[in-house]
């Protein structure tokens, strides 16, 4: 009889560690997605060739509420056409800011925006329905421009204007999915 009472309390024992060990490591994933980090996939093709469809991006949720993003920077946020969904695109105009779209470039605040560290030379910026070419806009306080990097595949600031800055969710940083894919995302200024 002290045999399997002392058999009990072993797997009682056991059973309990587990209990509290999966408690705790649920804490500490909650705790992370929602105050630290949290993945993000990309859904389409207007981050490409930076970022492919079905890539997973790990997202610095934390930063935004210590800093600013900088232009540059990558970043998920509530689609302002979309609420339900999230978009990945690169931060291009910061507030007060003056942009205009000539000749199939970007021009920041008078001067011709150097891009060469992530988009080919032979890439185009063309306006859509929101922002047209030749037309200068300049960003309102409290927003964000952005465009995806394939610029004729991506649904952005020219097509329905700013991101509001509250609707920033965080900066990516790092692509972890696939395997093969890895790499930290830098920002290019």
């Amino acid at each position: 009889m002290a045999v399997i009472r002392k058999i009990y309390f072993i797997i009682l024992d056991f059973l309990q560690d587990i209990v509290v060990t999966l408690v705790m490591a649920l804490a500490l994933f909650l705790t992370v997605y929602f105050f630290l980090f949290r993945p993000f996939q990309v859904d389409g093709s207007s981050m490409f060739p930076n970022y492919l469809n079905g890539e997973y991006l790990l997202t610095n949720i934390i930063s935004l509420r210590v800093s600013e993003p900088h232009r540059g920077d990558v970043i998920v946020f509530n689609a302002p056409p979309d609420p339900g969904k999230y978009y990945i695109k690169r931060l291009i105009g910061l507030p007060g800011d003056s942009i205009v779209l000539k000749d199939g470039d970007v021009y920041l605040n008078g001067k011709l925006l150097n891009e060469s560290a992530y988009l080919k030379p032979s890439v185009k910026t063309y306006g859509l329905a929101y922002f047209k070419d030749n037309q200068e806009i300049k960003v309102p306080t409290s927003d964000y421009f952005v465009l995806g990097d394939n610029r004729e595949e991506s649904s952005d600031s020219r097509e329905w204007g700013f991101v509001p800055k509250d609707q920033v969710i965080g900066i990516s940083f790092f692509v972890y999915w696939p395997l093969n894919e890895a790499k930290v995302i830098s920002n290019p200024y």
